[in-house]
């Protein structure tokens, strides 16, 4: 039941470079800046497809906490398409393309850690 969600960054214009090519092939991108007045001086920007739903906040200080995050893709080829896109953007590999039947036998994902170190994910839970 999550509405939007959102992570902490310590270099705002590297994550959104990153985010930028990572999101593109689930058909994500950025979709909204919030104005610095509002925000105290902090830059912050919302990614989804029709709406916002993942937000980038620049941090004050550098984030101690890592995070995960999985973006539903809405197929295996946009899971391998994330997973070389977040790669090409500098992302390291955190574990490829493939089922993950740990979790249910559909599980299909791949991981990459983002410019802060954060476990980013796109999943697939058809069964092709």
């Amino acid at each position: 039941m999550i509405d939007h969600l959102g992570i902490t960054v310590s270099d705002f214009d590297a994550s959104k470079a990153f985010y930028d090519k990572a999101m593109a092939p689930l058909g994500g991108s950025l979709l909204y800046m919030v104005p610095q007045e509002y925000t105290g001086g902090a830059k912050v920007g919302g990614y989804g497809r029709d709406r916002p739903v993942f937000w980038l906040s620049a941090a004050r200080e550098k984030p101690r906490d890592h995070q995960h995050v999985a973006f539903t893709a809405r197929s295996r080829a946009e899971v391998d398409a994330f997973h070389a896109a977040a790669l090409a953007a500098g992302g390291k590999d955190n574990g490829g393309p493939g089922l993950r039947p740990h979790y249910h036998p559909n599980y299909y994902g791949a991981f990459v850690l983002d410019p802060d170190g954060n476990n980013v994910e796109a999943v697939c839970h058809d069964p092709e």
